[in-house]
């Protein structure tokens, strides 16, 4: 058990310096298939939050994310504001957005609580796509809003990778806190927990504002990275992807939602340069993988230590 435990260690410490001298090795396409794996590391990491710890399945965190990015680039864009002052907007407007889902939603569960955040995230959707004077319709909103010490590719790589270090160790600690065990014991009976004399109803909000807050900082850094935000941003299918990458890395393992962006971004890069039925393949591979792995790869992993 003790070899074990120093083997993941050893592995998680490896893969970290791998990512620190990666940018000396690789094409700078790749690089940035590496950055945008951390961005979405950490938006599935907001989604793990709920669906792994407080036993609630969002599909509306696609549209928290992209209005995130919304904000920034239109802060920015608009000449309002200095990126500094945007990017902390975007991450407010998420948490503004998250708290309103989150009134509205948490009395729910189950399929209640999917259905009712998949039409909160269409709202949202539906907002973008017609407010053509502020988000630019389907043609979205294009601004450059680095500043100019993140301008550089290798910068920005390091800058994004420090990021998900903090929010990924930053969350692990705050599931593991008492406030996290609540959610944890919400997600097993709520009744209990009620009983018990916990306001449910309260703690499930601020978990709900603290993971849209974790998916804005993703909102916000995919602005940064792609300079453009448009309507397939908030969009479900966003959610989607996001929800698909927590259960692929094992929903409640938080950094399983890293391997799951890893797996999925890599596997719609080769798979798309292959064929153009790229999306059935994929389609194919969630199928196999829901019915052999349905814990993910990390929460497998963890099974088969014990």
């Amino acid at each position: 058990m003790l070899l074990k435990h120093f083997a993941s260690k050893f592995g998680v410490l490896f893969l970290a310096l791998l990512c620190v001298v990666l940018p000396l090795m690789v094409h700078p396409y790749f690089l940035s298939l590496m950055t945008l794996t951390f961005i979405y590391s950490i938006f599935a990491i907001s989604i793990d939050i709920l669906a792994g710890y407080a036993g609630r399945t969002p599909l509306c965190h696609g549209a928290i994310f992209g209005s995130a990015a919304y904000t920034a680039i239109y802060c920015v864009i608009t000449s309002q504001y200095d990126p500094y002052t945007a990017v902390l907007l975007g991450i407010g407007m998420a948490a503004i957005i998250g708290l309103v889902f989150a009134v509205l939603a948490v009395r729910t569960s189950g399929v209640y609580f999917l259905l009712l955040t998949l039409a909160l995230g269409m709202i949202i959707w539906g907002i973008c796509q017609r407010w053509t004077s502020v988000t630019g319709g389907e043609n979205g909103l294009r601004g450059n809003i680095r500043p100019d010490w993140l301008q550089s590719a290798e910068h920005f790589y390091y800058f994004s990778f420090v990021v998900l270090i903090v929010i990924g160790f930053s969350v692990l600690r705050f599931v593991k806190s008492p406030f996290g065990l609540t959610l944890k014991g919400i997600r097993e009976s709520e009744s209990r927990m009620r009983s018990l004399g916990y306001n449910t109803t309260l703690h499930l909000i601020i978990g709900f504002v603290i993971s849209s807050v974790v998916a804005g900082i993703a909102g916000v850094l995919y602005a940064l990275f792609n300079s453009f935000v448009s309507s397939s941003s908030v969009s479900l299918a966003q959610s989607v992807k996001g929800l698909l990458m927590a259960i692929m890395g094992g929903v409640g393992t938080i950094f399983g939602g890293v391997v799951g962006s890893a797996l999925i971004i890599s596997l719609e890069n080769i798979i798309s340069s292959y064929t153009e039925r790229w999306s059935f393949v994929m389609g194919f591979m969630f199928v196999l993988a829901m019915i052999f792995i349905p814990e993910g790869i990390v929460g497998k992993l963890k099974i088969s230590k014990k």
